[in-house]
This record gives C-alpha cells, structure tokens and sequence, in this order.
C-alpha cells in the first residue's frame, strides 16, 4: 500500500508531500493519520527547522476531503482539525509549496501554512456552497485574516476560485512560479530562514500567530516577554559576536 505521506529530510528541513494524486491528493483518513503525525514528529524534532508541505504530481496540491471516503462515513478530523492540520498551531515555520490548484479543505490546509509559493497555473477555492456546505475547516476563519475582508467573502459567498496570480496580488501568497520550480522556491525561503537563530525564529512566529487573536495592548505584552526571552540567550551573544568578528553565527537554539 502506498504511503499517503511521504517524508523527505534535506537537512534541518522537512519536505511532506500528500501523495494520493490519483486522488487528486484528496485526503481521507489514513492520509490525516499520517499527516498529523509526521508534523507531531517534526514539532517535536530539534533537528528540524521549517516544514514544506507540498502535493504530488503537477496539478492538484490538494481537491480538499475525499468524498468517497466520506460517503463510507469516513470523516478526515481529529484534535487537530480537518487532515490533522487545520486547528494546530505549528510551532515552527510551515510553507505550503502549492504545485497546483487547492480548493475547500486543500485550500484550507494552505491557510494553515505560515509562507505560500504558488504555481502559476494553480487556483485557489472554497467551493462549499455551491455543494450546500460550509467551509468548516478554517476557510471562514482565516482568509479574512489573510487578505481583504471584501475579497475573501468574494470568494466565500460565490464559491468561485481565484488564479495564483490574483492570490498573488492580494497578499495570500509570497510568490508565484512556474509549476517546475515552486519546490525549489519554497526550498529557498526554507533556506532563509534556517539560516537565523532557531529561538529567535520560533518566538517571533509565536508572537504573530496568538496576536491575531489579540488586542494590540496584549499582543505587546507578549512581544515583550519574547524579547525578554530572546536577548539574554546565548544565540544573542552569538549574533553579536559572529557579526563582530565578520562569521557566519554558530546556533544553538538557546
């Protein structure tokens, strides 16, 4: 049987690809299964830095719950929310590298990811009620927060996709590519951020993610504690040292 979830270790980045694209890389319960547990795994891996998460073949990152499984009364949600994914706060940076299109809960496991690199010729949806649903996997929730409230309910009201380069143009995602390198482009950005202290890049995606649900006053205070956290580690004295001394920084994570 083929694994729903293949995993692919490139240093300190992990690379998990939804492997069903006979599927359409639909995801059912054995591929939430796999998936929550591959990021349970990576959260709780030193080693790891970033996750990209990706979907197999050149067209469909993922066409959301596979309808098959659920007429079988099979329902792809657990703690974590719908493929394992969509109600977890990640603790570390996660890039969705979609290499084609995503609707309803392919596109939400999208909106969990922190950075996006798009294909060109990828669409992006929440089809729901055009079937008589409702986007119950954080669809609602995020895109609002994501991109301009006009536009996200646009696109929540007439179930209609938008192009990656609209996506593009409104914010949702960083970059746009064609469809051959957009594992590369999210490896870049991957990259990039390895390349920074471990707990300075941990604690500063904490603050961002628990201040949307915040008022500013709050999210302050937290920033705060992050700083206070952050500028008594070795790794401060490390980036300041290194610089002095014209090398690149040696991490440890503390």
């Amino acid at each position: 049987m083929t694994d729903p979830i293949l995993r692919h270790r490139e240093g300190a980045i992990d690379i998990l690809t939804l492997n069903r694209p006979e599927a359409r890389n639909a995801i059912d319960v054995a591929t939430m299964t796999s998936l929550s547990q591959a990021l349970d795994e990576a959260a709780n891996d030193p080693d790891v830095r970033v996750v990209i998460l990706t979907g197999a073949g050149d067209r469909v990152f993922s066409a959301g719950m596979d309808l098959k499984g659920f007429a079988r009364g099979e329902i792809p949600v657990n703690e974590h929310g719908f493929a394992g994914i969509t109600r977890r706060h990640f603790p570390k940076p996660l890039i969705g590298a979609a290499n084609g299109t995503a609707l309803a809960g392919g596109f939400e496991i999208l909106l969990s990811c922190d950075l996006i690199v798009a294909s060109s010729d990828a669409h992006f949806g929440l089809p729901e009620p055009q079937r008589g649903l409702v986007a119950g996997g954080g669809g609602l929730v995020r895109l609002p927060r994501r991109i301009p409230r006009a536009i996200a309910l646009e696109m929540i009201l007439t179930g209609e996709p938008i192009s990656a380069q609209r996506a593009y143009d409104v914010g949702l995602v960083n970059d746009v590519v064609e469809s051959t390198r957009v594992l590369a482009r999210a490896r870049e950005l991957a990259s990039l951020t390895v390349r920074n202290a471990p707990l300075s890049v941990n604690l500063s995606l904490g603050v961002v993610q628990r201040g949307l649900d915040r008022s500013e006053a709050d999210a302050f205070v937290d920033s705060n504690r992050a700083f206070e956290q952050v500028v008594h580690s070795a790794d401060a004295l490390e980036g300041a040292v290194a610089f002095a001394e014209k090398r690149p920084p040696v991490w440890r994570g503390a």
